[in-house]
């Protein structure tokens, strides 16, 4: 081999050893670079994300069902007349209260007094008829047994005794007939409460078949409602398990509200369940009767009512921004002692003091999520911190 050659052998040579030795160098200097890089990565990764925490608010409390319907009066009465005859007077003003047995019309009573003068003369006409007739029975009595009056004639003096009883007694009977006519040309409330306006006025001929006014009972006054066959079934299925108490044998506390009324300022009892479900609209109809002593609620205004749907218990409260949901399903986040979420099936019931009561699903110690629930995940961690669900200051 010349020199040239083993010249350019050479250098070949230690080229392909600097490229070697650069190679090794850069992976030398890799890895140590993703040692590095993974460090400062562990080093830099966040922190679970922060969540506010709390147990359920337990309160001792009773559900309550909510129903909209109507109040009625107790009493609600068309007065009519009674008798036929020309109106006279009228004794009251439109819309007004009226006590019972207050005078409201007047039907002209001449016709009616000279009736009862008529029966009056009748009844003293029959008595001086029965007068005679006892008379002459008597006389006859005495005579028979001496034989200076007949028996027939006796007997005769006996049936005129007791013809003219019978004619007493029927001039009588005309004579309370015409009184009562008399006293039902006076029209007087049946009943206490408002009166509507008058339906005749002075000078019209009215007759039993004559509307002249109508009267409504305030004060009580009936609340009248429909709840759905299924709401009631539920309430009897928790009558014959003992969990409730029977509205037919005993009355059961209720509350009741105006349409623009905050809270629940009116109380009553149910007093009524009705026997039959309605085959139209699949309701029973039941009422309750509450006090009225201002007035203020008139028959016919709509209200709200709500009744004891569940025994005193202690229930567990959350508020709703603590409930999410899974397609059909309403879930809560619950953290356990190492920061892991575990999502709850829950079953809510209705709101109560601005909180929902969790019914199922839920117990008393578990640890919730109540804000920062969107950044909660199912088995990922967070950073828990303490929290407390307090009740609104309108709740006490």
């Amino acid at each position: 081999m010349t020199m040239v050659a083993m010249e350019r052998a050479w250098g070949r040579t230690i080229r392909r050893g600097t490229m070697l030795l650069a190679g090794l160098l850069l992976l030398a200097g890799c890895g140590e670079g993703g040692a590095d890089g993974s460090a400062q990565a562990a080093r830099e990764a966040p922190p679970p994300p922060p969540v506010t925490v709390a147990t359920p608010l337990v309160k001792r409390l009773v559900e309550w069902d909510e129903f909209t319907g109507r109040f009625e009066a107790v009493e609600s009465v068309q007065v009519r007349a009674r008798v036929s005859g020309y109106l006279d007077a009228v004794h009251f003003e439109d819309g007004t209260l009226v006590e019972k047995g207050q005078l409201l019309f007047v039907i002209d009573q001449r016709s009616f007094e000279a009736a009862v003068a008529q029966a009056e003369a009748q009844v003293e006409s029959a008595e001086a008829r029965l007068k005679l007739a006892q008379l002459d029975l008597d006389r006859a009595s005495k005579l028979v047994d001496s034989s200076a009056v007949s028996r027939a004639t006796l007997d005769q003096r006996q049936a005129e005794a007791r013809g003219a009883t019978a004619a007493l007694d029927a001039a009588r009977a005309q004579l309370r007939q015409a009184r009562l006519e008399l006293e039902f040309t006076e029209v007087r409330a049946p009943v206490a409460g408002r009166i509507s306006n008058r339906r005749a006025d002075v000078g019209n001929l009215v007759n039993p078949e004559s509307l002249l006014t109508t009267i409504v009972s305030l004060d009580p006054i009936h609340f009248v409602f429909d709840m759905s066959e299924q709401d009631f079934l539920a309430y009897q299925r928790a009558v014959q398990a003992g969990v409730l108490p029977s509205t037919r044998d005993q009355a059961t506390p209720i509350q009741v509200r105006l349409s623009d009324e905050e809270g629940w300022p009116r109380g009553g009892l149910m007093n009524f369940v009705d026997n039959v479900v309605d085959q139209g609209t699949g309701t029973v109809r039941a009422r309750a009767v509450l006090d009225n002593p201002d007035h203020l609620i008139l028959p016919g205004q709509f209200g709200t009512i709500r009744i004891p749907g569940s025994p005193e218990y202690d229930a567990l409260l959350i508020p709703d921004a603590a409930i999410g949901t899974d397609q059909d399903r309403r879930i809560v986040m619950a953290v356990g002692e190492d920061g892991t979420v575990t999502p709850r099936i829950v079953k809510p019931g209705p709101r109560v003091f601005g909180l929902r009561i969790v019914r199922k699903g839920l117990a008393a110690d578990d640890r919730i999520v109540i804000d920062g629930l969107i950044r909660a995940r199912p088995g990922a961690k967070v950073t828990p911190k303490p929290g407390e669900i307090t009740l609104p200051e309108q709740a006490g």
